[in-house]
């Protein structure tokens, strides 16, 4: 069997609807997640739930070296101010983090590619909805879901060599769990919503939705067979 890593840290400013889903759900595959938010009423909401939090911005550095982020695997901006989110990142770089940066669709393209250049990966959440409708125009056979709920979490998953899905097309994938598939791509590029015609490669990532209980056994589903 395949074993998840855990108890990695993750540093998460803002407790609104993207960052509290996200935190659950790191919290709830064993990590451990510390949030700054510098709004006190989100604050005390994040502290009713029982997550280690911070009150104050996260512009500013002190903050978030008082959530630990010397410590952290990562840091992720999910607030809706765009300018905290980099600034957060930019923080996270000083300390060797992986950064991921939410920023609204609204945002010129020229903009987005200037940020894309500082943070290790950029997050559209409101773009999720779009995303199934361009899935269905292109004749996918899955859903996309426009959110994430407390049952479903989203994880990457890289195909081995040898797996058995290898050459098959993504959108007839059959997973474990009713897991969905929602991006596709080759290693070390970014993912997007993938083609009718769109087969798996070996060293592919697919991007998922499912129940966290089921995700041990969708990777040794993937994984490669043994010889008999």
């Amino acid at each position: 069997m395949v074993v998840l890593h855990t108890g990695m840290k993750f540093v998460i400013a803002g407790f609104g609807r993207v960052g509290m889903r996200t935190a659950d759900v790191l919290r709830e595959e064993g990590h451990d997640v510390t949030i700054v938010e510098i709004d006190a009423m989100k604050a005390e909401r994040a502290r009713e739930e029982g997550f280690e939090t911070v009150l104050g911005d996260c512009e500013d550095a002190n903050v978030l070296e008082a959530a630990g982020i010397e410590a952290a695997d990562a840091v992720a901006g999910l607030t809706g101010d765009l300018n905290a989110n980099f600034a957060a990142c930019m923080v996270g770089n000083e300390y060797g983090c992986r950064t991921v940066l939410r920023i609204d669709a609204d945002y010129r393209e020229e903009l987005y590619n200037n940020y894309a250049r500082e943070v290790d990966e950029i997050v559209y959440p409101e773009r999720l909805g779009a995303a199934g409708a361009k899935t269905a125009l292109l004749g996918g056979d899955f859903d996309v879901l426009a959110d994430l709920t407390e049952n479903l979490t989203v994880t990457s998953i890289r195909i081995p060599a040898g797996s058995p899905v290898v050459g098959q097309r993504v959108v007839t994938l059959d997973l474990p769990g009713d897991a969905q598939v929602y991006a596709h791509g080759p290693d070390d590029e970014p993912m997007s919503i993938p083609l009718p015609r769109t087969t798996i490669a070996a060293g592919d990532r697919i991007a998922i939705t499912a129940p966290p209980e089921a995700i041990d056994e969708i990777r040794t589903s993937l994984a490669p067979e043994e010889p008999a």
